[in-house]
């Protein structure tokens, strides 16, 4: 690893990347030791020669290459780099999925700024532990992040909706219409729903579930 840790945020929301970049350079991290793809290919193309020694990910769990492949990729060229999942679905199968990966964590979506910055803090004081010669820069980057006696700064950031949970065949409200669900997925890290007659892919957030 580098003198100057290099994060790799992941998501196919922009609020999120926008989240994951404010909190790291918060934190001390310089603003070009942070870069965000929107899907895992442009991410594994940005990645081979960025060579992130942190990736934070969405699970991507319907993607060709998913957040777990992708990491597996990056580890070819950074076998030092830790994981970070985030994920909408999480549930026992997808928590064993993330530990068999050594994930540092697993955060549901949606999240706080104060749930992200939290959860990143007890990553990063547990790698300070495992990695003796990366101790010294990742207290700096905690004590950046928390001066003693200063209030840390107040980061503000966008929300991000929260979708219903939908399956195939419940009932929705869509404008002024009541609509059947025929097919649930994730498009580039956003839930989005096919309705009954139609080829829209629409938005889960725009959808109300009666």
């Amino acid at each position: 690893m580098s003198a100057e840790l290099r994060f790799l945020v992941v998501d196919g929301l922009s609020g999120v990347q926008t989240f994951a970049r404010q909190m790291l350079e918060g934190f001390g991290v310089p603003a070009e030791c942070v870069r965000c793809a929107s899907d895992p290919e442009s991410a594994l193309t940005l990645g081979l020669e960025f060579k992130p020694d942190f990736l934070i990910t969405d699970w991507f769990p319907r993607a060709t290459l998913s957040g777990i492949a992708l990491y597996e990729q990056l580890k070819t060229v950074t076998p030092g780099c830790r994981l970070a999942l985030l994920s909408f679905e999480v549930g026992p199968e997808q928590e064993a999925q993330a530990q068999a990966a050594g994930s540092r964590f697993l955060l549901r979506k949606p999240f706080t700024a104060a749930e992200l910055k939290a959860t990143m803090s007890r990553a990063l004081e547990a790698l300070a532990k495992e990695r003796p010669e990366l101790h010294q820069r990742l207290s700096a980057i905690m004590r950046a992040a928390n001066p003693p006696g200063v209030a840390p700064p107040r980061i503000v950031l966008p929300a991000i909706p929260v979708p219903p949970a939908l399956k195939p065949g419940d009932k929705v409200r869509f404008g002024d219409k009541t609509e059947t669900v025929q097919v649930v997925v994730v498009s580039h890290g956003e839930l989005v729903v096919q309705l009954r007659g139609s080829n829209a892919l629409i938005p889960a957030t725009k959808l109300q579930r009666l």
